[in-house]
């Protein structure tokens, strides 16, 4: 797809690190990213793509951040899984030591039963929990990941101790759908793209979604309708290199917000099923950091992190 970016030597060339292993959905939104915003014309110079992965994202980030720091077009790729690996790893990574270019997609979590479970609403999950918090195996994506907090937060609205949650991490969301349907798992969570299918077969039931409002690839009430105050999304976005010179900047925060505009981006969110979900600028800075402080809350909370 991007062989012909390297003939592009007459104009400036971008880094871009992709904190993740190719494939992944990292990798995915910074190539299609990169290749939407060149065939919108916004863009025309070269790409340089750099595959760092482990430890959710912080390797990549680290290694980005030594080597480009005080560039003018060096950009990484990240989302809401770096903010808890930060504090799970015990990273020296400081996000805010990067400039916020751009949020551009969220994927929001669902909760899912199996389709004969007695848990018919959000509301019976929770008054299981809160009965006996351990007896309920609850199964998703990696330690201290998007997964895991969604469930802390959802127990800490209904006044379930977060400390006593029996969370079991999973390899995959197929993982997670297999554990629901044999019974070794009384729920799971993960993003909807990876249960929808399975809920469409019959096979599970599909309670809640972690977005603040319906959407039109699931219809089931939000967490916040079923009574329970939590909105949390698995958001992918774009870091600048620190100290960034300003007026590269200013550029590639205007670059990222054509791009959010275009058709060709519109083409890539329809086919790839992601929800637009774009913020800018210092306004994506103060969301980051607003999200530091509330993952880093919740992951001390649940005795995951000191």
């Amino acid at each position: 797809m991007f062989a012909a970016l390297a003939t592009g030597t007459a104009h400036a060339q971008v880094s871009v690190m992709l904190p993740a292993n190719p494939g992944g959905g990292w990798d995915g939104t910074g190539r299609q990213a990169m290749q939407a915003m060149i065939d919108a014309g916004i863009y025309t110079g070269g790409v340089n793509f750099t595959n760092t992965g482990g430890a959710g994202g912080t390797i990549g980030l680290a290694e980005f951040q030594n080597a480009q720091t005080g560039k003018a077009d060096a950009l990484a790729i990240f989302g809401a899984i770096t903010v808890g690996a930060i504090d799970m790893n015990k990273s020296p990574i400081v996000l805010a030591d990067f400039r916020p270019i751009a949020r551009l997609t969220t994927e929001y979590d669902v909760i899912a039963v199996k389709a004969d479970s007695p848990y018919q609403t959000l509301a019976d999950f929770v008054a299981a929990l809160k009965a006996d918090p351990g007896a309920v195996a609850v199964g998703g994506g990696s330690a201290g990941g998007v997964d895991q907090i969604a469930l802390a937060l959802l127990a800490q609205a209904g006044g379930v101790d977060v400390h006593a949650l029996n969370y079991i991490p999973q390899a995959s969301g197929a993982e997670t759908v297999t554990g629901i349907i044999n019974g070794t798992l009384a729920a799971g969570f993960s993003g909807v793209s990876e249960f929808t299918q399975f809920a469409e077969q019959g096979r599970i039931r599909i309670l809640g979604i972690t977005a603040a409002e319906r959407q039109a690839s699931v219809d089931v009430p939000t967490f916040k309708e079923a009574g329970f105050d939590v909105e949390i999304g698995n958001w992918r976005g774009v870091l600048g290199s620190p100290d960034m010179p300003e007026d590269n900047y200013q550029t590639w925060v205007e670059n990222f917000k054509k791009l959010n505009d275009s058709d060709q981006w519109h083409k890539v969110l329809e086919t790839q099923g992601w929800a637009q979900n774009y913020l800018g600028g210092a306004e994506f800075g103060t969301f980051i950091a607003d999200e530091t402080t509330r993952i880093g809350t919740v992951l001390k909370d649940a005795g995951l992190v000191e």
